[in-house]
């Protein structure tokens, strides 16, 4: 599934909501989510996850160009997420 068609079923499954405003919506939450990662802290929708942002720390590597050549790949921030109990179970076919 894509945005588009995130944004059609929003509007379809809420009455009196265009898709418009379901995209505007939708926006709103990938920006809120975005901002609130970026400062390092965790949001949570209880039943369905948590979204979290981790630092993946600097290592070592090895140039895939020249195997011969070790490099070091910096420290980055990356976005992890945890399923909830209501996800979990949905998956395993039990709700």
């Amino acid at each position: 599934m894509n945005k588009a068609q995130l944004i059609e079923r929003l509007s379809k499954q809420v009455d009196g909501v265009s898709k418009k405003q379901a995209e505007q919506f939708l926006n709103a939450l990938t920006s809120t989510l975005t901002s609130e990662l970026k400062e390092g802290r965790e949001v949570t929708i209880t039943g369905f996850g948590t979204f979290l942002s981790r630092v993946r720390y600097a290592r070592g590597g090895v140039n895939p160009q020249n195997p011969t050549q070790r490099i070091i790949i910096p420290e980055v921030r990356v976005a992890k997420f945890k399923t909830g109990y209501n996800l979990k179970q949905a998956l395993k076919g039990k709700r």
